[in-house]
């Protein structure tokens, strides 16, 4: 769950239990990428989610973000999120 989200702004954690490196203890780590449990975690992938779509040509209603509409002709497809 949300994660291929690209994160704008800048997050640190500490280092993940199993994976300490004892030589770098008090070391944290830079995040990239969100991760499930992140406050912004949902908001970077519907972000991202909102790209990916507009680069198919579907549109988002202006009344709720959460619905797409792509015309192709005379046919109609609508997305819903």
């Amino acid at each position: 769950a949300f994660l291929n989200g690209v994160l704008t702004e800048t997050a640190f954690m500490t280092q993940p239990e199993g994976f300490e490196d004892p030589k770098n203890a008090k070391k944290v780590c830079k995040l990239k990428k969100s991760i499930y449990g992140l406050k912004q975690a949902s908001r970077s992938w519907n972000i991202r989610f909102d790209e990916a779509v507009s680069d198919f040509g579907f549109i988002k209603n202006a009344d709720e973000s959460c619905v797409y509409k792509k015309v192709s002709g005379s046919k109609i497809a609508f997305l819903v999120l």
